[in-house]
């Protein structure tokens, strides 16, 4: 019998195709580059291995390969007739998330790891800051994914995956420090797994930790070159903290060399809203001259985010769309309003309220931006994403406020913000707040 790295029995009678599945799931887990490449070896191993198709299939998806993502998905259906049951419900769930099925995917997931907790894909699911459950538009999604961490600490020890997404969920919901120790011991297991060195970046960040977050994640980059997915979305940690410290120049010099679409081996969604949030922190720090690169995104996006769909695509869409074209803002702002007539935009109507306050800023609109987006700030929480990435929208808001004379309405987001962690510039904000 074969068996996958978590002791799971897995249907092939092959043990290359078996060893090359094995590669590509600890690839994905790892966010490492290589897995349609392990389970395109697996399935040249043996055609029939249900598990290897719906891998692959998940690959096509995180690339935007939407055709070929459902066309594996079918196969491994078909194919998993004659696999195990648990096998069977692992291809269902896992093409329900192929075929934009989420509600459905995620309720299936919770039901499937009760019976298989070491289903360490299905687990992975709903994890992360743009898993099922970030993605869900619940409030409390934070909560619920350290919950469901929580509820297997048993079944998987000390594995080094579990342990990154453990200690992550741990420091998203506000346990940074014991977080961090969680992690950290994830990453010493496995150092080339870039998900454990984005779960320490994240740790660095929600302790205010600028120094030891760009040390550590400088010498990761180059020792890790081109070998994960998540290189670009590490660099942008990096350009974060030079924000911080006040040095646009330097993080417009990173966006350039290791963020900006043109080429890079990452996924889209990734590319998309690293690229997006990035130039808007930039244009709020006062950076100018960005143009050629706001219309590189743009283009970019309207290639593979053309329509609404993804409504973490399309809040970024929204500030692409905000700096190049109006006419474009206000169609994707017309498809949001559709989707969630349909019941089908998860964050519901606040995600269209964040679209319309950026719209505002961006017009010049500074009062009216911050009528829009300050009943809105505890309803961030919805769009998913991570702290990190949600701050572009309060970040927005403050500096609203600051332009609009109306600093001391952000006082109490800068002061929770500041008791969270310390920060040089919202330090500044909050003393230019206090003078108004």
């Amino acid at each position: 019998m074969k068996l996958d790295r978590y002791g799971l029995p897995l249907t092939t009678g092959s043990d290359r195709a078996a060893a090359c599945y094995v590669d590509g799931v600890d690839r994905m887990l790892a966010a490492l580059h290589g897995a349609d490449a392990a389970f395109d070896a697996a399935i040249a191993e043996d055609p029939d291995f249900a598990m290897a198709h719906i891998g692959r299939a998940r690959v096509h998806q995180l690339n935007m390969e939407g055709a070929n993502a459902r066309a594996k998905a079918a196969q491994a259906r078909q194919l998993a007739a004659a696999a195990s049951p648990r096998e069977r419900q692992h291809v269902e769930i896992m093409a329900s998330v192929i075929e934009s099925q989420a509600r459905k995917a995620m309720t299936a997931a919770e039901q499937h790891l009760t019976e298989y907790p070491r289903d360490a894909q299905v687990l992975s699911l709903l994890l992360g800051a743009f898993g099922l459950y970030a993605f869900s538009g619940r409030a409390d999604h934070d909560a619920a994914r350290l919950a469901v961490c929580e509820r297997y600490v048993g079944d998987y020890g000390n594995d080094w995956w579990f342990l990154t997404y453990l200690g992550w969920s741990q420091t998203e919901a506000g346990q940074v420090v014991s977080g961090r120790a969680i992690t950290e011991r994830g990453y010493a297991l496995k150092p080339e797994n870039a998900g454990a060195a984005h779960a320490v970046a994240h740790a660095l960040f929600e302790q205010g930790d600028g120094t030891e977050g760009r040390a550590f994640l400088s010498a990761w980059l180059p020792a890790n070159d081109r070998a994960s997915f998540l290189q670009g979305h590490l660099a942008w940690h990096i350009a974060l903290i030079d924000l911080e410290e006040g040095n646009a120049d330097g993080a417009l010099d990173i966006y350039e060399r290791h963020i900006k679409p043109a080429n890079r081996p990452y996924p889209p969604l990734n590319i998309y809203t690293d690229t997006a949030s990035l130039l808007w922190r930039l244009s709020l720090a006062g950076k100018t001259g960005l143009e050629s690169h706001w219309n590189d995104v743009a283009a970019y996006g309207d290639g593979f985010f053309p329509k609404a769909g993804a409504h973490f695509a399309d809040v970024h869409h929204t500030l692409v769309a905000a700096t190049t074209n109006g006419d474009a803002l206000q169609a994707r702002l017309a498809e949001m309003e559709v989707r969630h007539a349909d019941g089908k935009l998860a964050p519901g109507a606040s995600a269209i309220g964040l679209c319309r306050g950026i719209a505002a800023f961006a017009a010049g609109d500074h009062g009216d931006a911050v009528r829009i987006l300050a009943p809105l700030m505890p309803e961030l929480v919805r769009i998913g994403g991570s702290h990190a990435q949600r701050e572009l929208w309060e970040d927005t808001f403050i500096v609203a406020c600051l332009r609009a004379g109306q600093g001391r309405q952000a006082t109490a987001l800068i002061e929770e913000r500041l008791h969270r962690r310390p920060s040089r510039r919202d330090l500044a904000w909050s003393q230019e707040a206090a003078r108004q």
